[in-house]
């Protein structure tokens, strides 16, 4: 845990930031379609398939944040920064692949954008126990 807080964190950081810029994409592109879509008064849920889809890809990626963010930072923490901070950028190409997949006409395309954000979610936390476990040694 020998980390330089103001070059190494700083790349973590600019990777958080880029994490929560595109959840806000998403959660403004869901919210577009819905006053798009004349149907889906809030709360209401169900609308046009273009509507749903792009609520799909915001909720999702809110699912996955909530396990990469914390991952993200004990890796930097426990592990490596840069380690850290290039998974997380597997991480956002992930979920702009699982967005761009998820809108196309075959809904099946999604799924390699689902695998990479899920692969970089269990490496960020596999490097995390390692390097706390590491650590109490």
């Amino acid at each position: 845990m020998n980390l330089n807080l103001n070059t190494e964190l700083g790349y973590v950081v600019f990777v958080t930031v880029f994490m929560l810029a595109q959840y806000i994409y998403f959660t403004m592109r869901a919210g577009l379609a819905r006053d798009k879509d004349q149907k889906v008064v809030a709360p209401a849920m169900t609308g046009s398939e273009q509507f749903e889809k792009k609520l799909r890809v915001q909720l999702n990626t809110l699912e996955q944040l909530v396990v990469a963010l914390p991952a993200l930072w004990l890796c930097a923490v426990f592990f490596r920064a840069d380690v850290a901070a290039i998974l997380g950028l597997i991480f956002l190409v992930g979920r702009f692949a699982y967005s761009v997949g998820y809108l196309s006409t075959d809904v099946k395309n999604r799924a390699a954008g689902m695998i990479l954000s899920m692969l970089s979610n269990v490496v960020m936390l596999g490097c995390a126990v390692f390097g706390a476990a590491r650590s109490l040694l």
